[in-house]
């Protein structure tokens, strides 16, 4: 075999790596608050661990993560909401992020099919999301997605005057 053809055969086994989504587990605590310090949540390291722990018992909340030869690169956190007024439940995405280094690879695309495979078996008849004004690409991989907008979206914070932390 010639250097050349070597060279290319190992070219092509590094590129033809397994991207695989799972559900998340406490021992991801530490790679998902390292992803939401990307969304600009500067401070969740120091309680990550006990609030991860609390949504993965919750029987209306999953988080899923996607990762490539054990290195996390995206988290999707996903909250189910009965109505009231309507047979099925809704599904909202509450935290969702694609590392910086890995973005533009189908993590994203592969993360949000997952969670609407899971909102379809959980009987939701549709997905939202909150996404701040200013993510102007997360919009457009959303609208790629198939999200619209709809009806105006408002809120009133009760958070204590002055709390840091970031917004969707």
């Amino acid at each position: 075999m010639s250097f050349h053809h070597h060279s290319y055969l190992a070219s092509v086994k590094r590129q033809i790596t397994m991207i695989t989504t799972r559900t998340a587990t406490p021992a991801d605590a530490t790679a998902i608050s390292a992803l939401l310090t990307e969304l600009d949540y500067l401070d969740t390291a120091h309680f990550i661990d006990q609030r991860l722990a609390e949504l993965l018992v919750h029987p209306d909340e999953r988080v899923l993560v996607a990762e490539e030869d054990g290195a996390l690169l995206g988290v999707l956190s996903l909250h189910f909401i009965p109505q009231l007024a309507l047979k099925g439940d809704f599904c909202r995405i509450s935290y969702f992020c694609v590392s910086s280094n890995a973005r533009s690879k189908g993590i994203g695309r592969l993360l949000e099919s997952e969670g609407e495979a899971l909102a379809r078996a959980r009987g939701c008849d549709r997905i939202e999301v909150h996404c701040h004004s200013r993510r102007s690409n997360a919009h457009r991989f959303y609208y790629r997605q198939g999200y619209t907008e709809s009806p105006k979206y408002l809120c009133k914070s009760l958070a204590a005057a002055g709390r840091e932390g970031g917004e969707q």
